[in-house]
């Protein structure tokens, strides 16, 4: 499979390059888009930063008391999620003009699988400029691109490339872009696996290529051999449209630990009412809705609940993530985190959606999924009017540290 045209589009700093688009006085500054910072005191994450923040060193997932720190006078923003979710659809849309297979395997990132484009379009050096100027002409932001004849190579060529970059990897030369790489790069290897690789003496990509692939399996099981096989620059995975996204989820870091069940699940309820929205405005619906708990001392435990049928309503989200938190034994702990995830996800949503009246009343479906009257009306008032709706349960004690993921 070594005559493909794989390419790799990644979003430079999205939700941080989105806030300096639609913010003209935060271009060209430092810009942290996640939790509160509470000056110094802010107990949840950086979501994304701008490439004038990542110079002092904020990145993504680090603590915002932290990023604080390295930076007090940076821009902290809190993420707009439906915003970028509808810059992330423009982003998809203008890639399905350069191929039929788009892979999108994150809000800001997919693959294409161009293979026969050549003719219509030009060499890879041609095709990446043309993705990366239309995207620019559409939405106005920078895209990264890297184009190899596997989805691995081309997800590093467009890493190495960043920001604003183009690199092709061109046929037979994949181990040679890989060998002298620290293993961080190493698509598909965790953090823990690569402090296991660590461990064992290897310190360079190529360090994996040269060993046997029986010795990794014998230290890694049957991982050992896909180790293996990407480190010498073999990738033979499809791009594939369907079954992309593999789950959707919120959570909050609580500004201190909390004891109160019921507040905890008003905070359910929150994250119920938008993740389900997130999800009906994504097209999405999923089968099995997990409860995230992270306790006083860091302790993080999940519960899950699977349906023959896919759900994206407030009511079932709220309902089955309820139970599972009044089914849980905190053995008396206070909570620091909770969150609520989707998976197993179709996109089945966007086939059965009707055109709905602001007022008109929703006809219930055969399966027990239920698109509430309620939740049409706040999705309506909400295209309309944004923020300033709100549910009335929600306009008391109302939580602000909240991450999107």
């Amino acid at each position: 499979m070594n005559d493909r045209t794989i390419v790799h589009v990644d979003m430079d700093a999205f939700f941080a390059s989105i806030e300096q688009l639609d913010n003209i006085e935060y271009r060209n500054q430092p810009v942290v888009v996640g939790a509160d910072p509470q000056d110094g005191r802010g107990r949840g994450v950086v979501s994304a930063s701008s490439y004038e923040a990542r110079r002092y060193g904020i990145h993504s997932a680090m603590p915002i008391s932290r990023a604080y720190r390295l930076c007090p006078t940076a821009i902290f923003v809190r993420p707009r999620m439906r915003r970028y979710a509808e810059v992330s659809q423009q982003v998809m849309k203008v890639l399905y003009e350069f191929s039929p297979l788009v892979e999108q395997i994150s809000i800001d990132e997919a693959f294409l699988d161009c293979t026969g484009t050549q003719t219509l379009i030009g060499p890879p050096s041609i095709l990446g400029r043309r993705i990366k100027e239309r995207i620019r002409q559409v939405t106005l932001l920078i895209a990264s691109v890297g184009i190899a004849t596997n989805k691995s190579i081309a997800k590093i060529a467009s890493d190495l490339g960043k920001p604003d970059g183009l690199v092709i990897c061109e046929p037979g030369d994949e181990k040679k872009l890989l060998e002298d790489l620290p293993l961080r790069y190493l698509w598909g290897a965790g953090k823990k696996t690569v402090e296991k690789l660590e461990s064992l003496g290897y310190r360079k990509i190529g360090d994996v290529a040269s060993c046997s692939s029986e010795k990794l399996v014998q230290e890694f099981g049957k991982i050992g051999l896909h180790l293996w096989n990407l480190a010498n620059g073999i990738d033979e995975r499809p791009v594939t449209s369907e079954g992309t996204r593999k789950s959707i989820s919120e959570e909050i870091t609580f500004p201190r630990d909390v004891e109160s069940d019921n507040y905890i699940e008003h905070v359910l309820f929150q994250i119920s009412d938008r993740l389900s929205r997130r999800m009906r405005n994504l097209d999405l619906k999923g089968k099995t809705i997990t409860l995230k708990i992270r306790l006083e001392g860091f302790e993080t435990f999940t519960r899950s609940k699977t349906f023959p049928y896919s759900v994206n309503d407030t009511d079932t989200i709220r309902e089955v993530s309820t139970d599972l938190y009044r089914n849980f034994n905190r053995k008396g702990k206070k909570i620091r985190l909770v969150g609520i995830g989707v998976s197993n996800l179709n996109t089945e949503a966007s086939a059965q959606r009707e055109q709905l009246e602001l007022f008109q009343r929703v006809k219930e479906e055969s399966t027990p999924q239920k698109m509430t009257t309620t939740d049409a009306l706040l999705d309506e008032m909400k295209r309309l009017y944004g923020h300033k709706v709100t549910r009335a349960a929600f306009l008391e004690g109302f939580i602000n540290e909240e991450e999107d993921t």
